[in-house]
């Protein structure tokens, strides 16, 4: 009798990938999976890149890795958010991942009386968008970033995250994400 397969929850950064570069063995790990139909999910809580991006940047790096097997942390974002508000606005700081996603579950994206406040990854940070975020918290939108974490690992060093910018907003507003 053939054992069922198990069923796996992989972290991305600094598990499958470091940077750019697969871990040793990543690629092996995950063909042998795809090759006997385990059901997995490669979870990232970057909210900067669609899970189509993301396929695309791991099949560069030697992982073939199916669309619907890629979990990020704009999606689990977004349906918090349909779940909290089904037909609900935002004014997002984030890139397209997380803009996607929220338009995806039928979230309209403003830039005034936002029911939420939404922070994600992002490398393109301006005063001018983080001030309108903290004007907005403090007038009663609700506040949601897509994690905590305050560094991420990049190429050359940490980086600012999610965490960080959402600690500039919640210390201007006595707010907390």
């Amino acid at each position: 009798m053939d054992t069922p397969p198990k069923n796996y929850l992989i972290d991305m950064d600094g598990v499958l990938m470091r940077g750019s570069e697969p871990i040793p063995g990543a690629p092996e790990f995950i063909a042998r999976l795809v090759e006997r139909r385990a059901k997995f999910l490669i979870l990232t809580n970057n909210s900067m890149y669609t899970p189509r991006d993301l396929q695309l940047r791991l099949r560069r790096s030697g992982l073939e890795v199916p669309v619907e097997s890629i979990y990020t942390s704009a999606m689990a974002t977004a349906e918090f958010l349909h779940s909290q508000n089904p037909a609900g606005t935002a004014y997002v700081i984030g890139e397209a991942g997380l803009t996607t996603a929220l338009h995806e579950i039928g979230y309209g994206l403003v830039d005034a009386d936002p029911d939420y406040v939404v922070v994600g990854e992002t490398t393109a940070y301006s005063f001018q968008r983080i001030t309108q975020a903290v004007r907005m918290v403090a007038a009663g939108a609700r506040f949601v970033a897509t994690n905590r974490d305050t560094a991420g690992p990049a190429e050359g060093g940490i980086v600012p995250a999610t965490g960080a910018i959402a600690a500039l907003i919640s210390s201007s507003t006595g707010v907390d994400p």
